[in-house]
């Protein structure tokens, strides 16, 4: 094994899923009351992720925001995107240490990262802002290509890009259909971060209490 591809979100960070919880700004853009904006852009959400889903594939937030404000010009549809995801970002939190674990991780293996995101630049500019960009060989998001973890392909480009085979890499996450089971179902060894031991179908030893016991368990 010569690489590690991470998970971002839940695995690299922590973050509050859903929406921004605050969206003042965003709302005020979209010329409604907070409370308001919320029902509505949920509702407009839900729908995307409806005729997604099945296929696994994705969506982004230009495309949410260009729904949600029709009228809106391209320029104000990402004023308006930038907006909300400063206020989305309020909710991530970088995990004390993961640096110094990451570059010590580097000096044994070859290191990316595969998410899901609706942003092409959201990933790139958190790892740019741990200072650990330069530490991965490649980042690969859903949003770039097309489709969504668990889709076979977005683990292929990955692969691809990386010029490994499946063997070569182990998967670590913490969602086990995206980060355990599609990883594995290509050939690759999968770890899920499961800290409170709730997914019984991945055996004992493949669960990680977070990122941080990785050096022990490739050890």
């Amino acid at each position: 094994m010569t690489h590690i591809l991470f998970d971002f979100f839940g695995t690299l960070v922590d973050y509050d899923d859903g929406h921004a919880r605050t969206p003042v700004k965003s709302a005020a853009m979209a010329s409604l009351p907070a409370d308001e904006f919320l029902v509505r852009w949920d509702a407009e959400w839900m729908a995307w992720e409806a005729r997604c889903a099945a296929a696994h594939r994705e969506f982004s937030m230009l495309d949410v925001a260009g729904s949600f404000l029709p009228d809106a010009s391209p320029a104000d549809l990402a004023a308006f995107v930038d907006v909300y995801i400063a206020e989305w970002n309020a909710g991530v939190r970088y995990l004390p240490g993961l640096p110094a674990l990451l570059s010590s991780l580097s000096q044994r293996f070859r290191l990316a990262v595969v998410s899901n995101t609706h942003e092409p630049d959201l990933v790139p500019g958190h790892l740019s802002a741990m200072g650990v960009a330069g530490l991965f060989d490649a980042v690969v998001t859903s949003v770039e290509v097309g489709v969504r973890k668990p889709a076979p392909s977005i683990y292929e480009v990955a692969l691809s890009r990386l010029g490994i085979p499946a063997s070569a890499a182990v998967f670590v996450g913490d969602n086990p259909s995206a980060d355990y089971f599609g990883p594995r179902a290509l050939g690759m060894r999968s770890l899920l971060i499961d800290p409170a031991a709730r997914h019984a179908s991945v055996p004992p030893g493949d669960r990680l209490s977070s990122v941080f016991d990785l050096p022990s368990v490739l050890a």
